[in-house]
């Protein structure tokens, strides 16, 4: 199987987690998936777990015992509370990918719905129950690929804009980025608003707040300010205002706390 991913930004509080991964698809599915992850926990009875994580600018697939779901892009920090034992696999979705399962992501932002897979499900729980990780994601893959198909080359570009907006952090402004992907700033809006479902400036700081929270976390000697001005926030104050309305406590509070 693929190897394990060892990107950590979107996860506030390493230290909480269960066991829990990331791992690349195969290579004819990279343009529909960013990477497969996997959670699994078993806690004691009648502890809890809450698990807070700042998704992604994208939509996920998630299989569980229980159900199987669509979540959309979500304008701040997502939970969820775990108990006894338990497991998640998870897809993240490319462009390209929503486009092969005929989603439109802005019906899904800050949303999660139902998701029928049919069979496939049931498949998932069956190697999952028996911890196959593997198997899950193997069969996983299988079908995936039986949905692939030509992607729009609005989905192309859309797909571009997040991988530069992520990969580069110098990329502070829709302009900027609306210039690297070769189209205007309004075509820019349109085709991330159809096909991630959310704005390239949400995109942006999204992936700027994630890096600046994977920073203060693993590096004590960065200060707040040096974090700001490395990212590109206009100012100290201004990355302290996105650590408040997206995580709700400050950058400080935030390092205090991990």
């Amino acid at each position: 199987m693929s190897n394990d991913i060892g990107d950590r930004r979107g996860i506030i509080y390493p230290h909480n987690l269960p066991r829990f991964h990331r791992r690349t698809p195969p290579e004819e599915l990279a343009e529909y998936v960013g990477w497969y992850w996997i959670s699994q926990w078993d806690l004691p009875e009648g502890e809890e777990s809450v698990q807070r994580v700042l998704p992604f600018p994208a939509s996920n697939l998630v299989v569980e015992r229980d159900k199987v779901t669509l979540s959309g892009p979500t304008s701040g920090v997502s939970h969820q509370v775990l108990t006894s034992h338990g497991w998640a696999f998870g897809v993240l979705l490319r462009p390209a990918g929503l486009c092969a399962l005929g989603v439109r992501p802005s019906v899904f932002v800050d949303q999660q719905a139902p998701f029928d897979l049919g069979d496939l499900g049931e498949d998932i729980r069956e190697h999952m129950d028996r911890e196959d990780v593997d198997g899950a994601a193997k069969r996983m893959s299988e079908s995936l690929a039986l949905r692939s198909g030509e992607t729009p080359y609005g989905a192309k570009l859309a797909d571009l804009a997040v991988e530069l907006a992520a990969d580069d952090p110098e990329i502070t402004s829709v302009s900027l980025l609306a210039g690297k992907v070769g189209v205007s700033t309004r075509e820019l809006q349109r085709l991330t608003k159809r096909y991630v479902g959310v704005s390239p400036l949400h995109i942006i700081r999204r992936y700027r707040l994630q890096e600046a929270a994977l920073r203060l976390r693993e590096d004590p000697k960065l200060t707040v300010a040096a974090v700001a001005a490395e990212l590109g926030y206009a100012d100290q104050a201004h990355l302290a205002t996105d650590f408040r309305t997206t995580l709700g406590l400050s950058a400080r509070g935030y390092r205090r706390e991990t």
